[in-house]
């Protein structure tokens, strides 16, 4: 098992130290609980290039003209 040390406030720490003496457990496994918990609660981490995951966007904007980005004319006056 990999080490992980992290500072917490005084008041989660207090809170912490409620819980272990509740369970009669250690502060570490109540970490690692918690810790658990949360990530398999969390917004998965989605994989893949920016195309893959946002692909069904692309081209979406039907009125642009399909060289918006390659031709110059497209460009006069921009940043100006």
């Amino acid at each position: 098992m990999k080490v992980l040390s992290i500072k917490v406030p005084e008041a989660l720490e207090r809170k912490l130290s409620a819980v272990v003496r509740k369970r009669g457990c250690r502060k570490s496994a109540v970490v690692r609980q918690a810790l658990e918990r949360f990530l398999d609660n969390s917004v998965e981490v989605h994989r893949g290039s920016f195309l893959e995951l946002a692909g069904d966007l692309a081209g979406c904007v039907a009125d642009a003209p399909a060289d918006l980005s390659s031709n110059p004319r497209h460009l006069a006056g921009f940043g100006k």
